[in-house]
């Protein structure tokens, strides 16, 4: 079962030495004591590793805990996922929850379900159609994000393309609630804004649609907004 560079499947609850393995599997409760390698983390139960993780592949569909930092090029979150430390996760895909106590960053990021990261979050595609609460910076090449329901936040947001739609949402569609995004700051180099409430909007060319609430607009080339969006001071730079 605990074979150095073999598999590491845990059925029962206990607790298990760190080290490196290839795949590990964990279908019951399992702890990892000490720093962890292998090329693929899956966890059907609940696991909570003690120190750090570097895997090529995580799947969760029951809960893990890492208490420190996470390293992976793969993530897939069905379930429930929380990383004390800075996660660094290439590809991502969350349908459940991911928490993250430092900074998370990547390649690209998918997220249907929700995050909450402390610090910043930093990927080169950023696209959500679930909700996302981050304390620091989402900076992101293309950021889009479509608000079904709830409400999504960042403290600042930068980017080179910057969408942000309303979406219908196809489980509640008589539901009242509406999503919404609110931010200090947006900056970036096309944006489109829908149902966001930010203090400042800065880019090239940016397109202020319905449901906003923004305290000013910085714009150098081209500058829009929807009659149904409050816009309260509008600057050329």
């Amino acid at each position: 079962m605990m074979e150095r560079n073999g598999n590491l499947i845990i059925n029962g609850s206990g607790s298990y030495p760190g080290g490196r393995y290839d795949k590990i599997s964990i279908r019951g409760e399992g702890t990892i004591m000490t720093d962890v390698e292998c090329s693929a983390f899956n966890v059907y139960g609940t696991s909570e590793a003690a120190e750090n993780v570097k895997t090529g592949s995580v799947k969760v569909f029951g809960e893990a805990e890492v208490k420190r930092n996470m390293e992976a090029k793969d993530t897939l979150v069905m379930g429930t996922m929380m990383v004390g430390g800075n996660a660094h996760m290439k590809k991502i895909k969350i349908l459940g929850l991911l928490e993250v106590g430092e900074g998370l960053t990547g390649d690209e990021a998918n997220i249907k379900g929700s995050i909450a990261v402390n610090g910043d979050v930093e990927y080169e595609t950023f696209d959500s159609s679930g909700g996302f609460e981050i304390k620091g910076l989402l900076t992101a090449d293309t950021i889009k994000v479509g608000l079904r329901f709830g409400q999504s936040s960042a403290e600042e947001i930068g980017g080179g393309k910057i969408t942000v739609k309303k979406r219908s949402n196809t489980l509640l569609p008589f539901g009242k609630e509406i999503g919404f995004l609110s931010a200090k700051v947006i900056e970036g180099d096309d944006i489109y804004l829908e149902n966001t409430k930010a203090d400042i909007v800065r880019g090239n060319k940016v397109k202020i649609g319905p449901g906003c609430q923004i305290g000013v607009v910085e714009y150098r080339d081209d500058f829009t907004h929807d009659s149904k969006a409050a816009v309260k001071i509008t600057t050329k730079i």
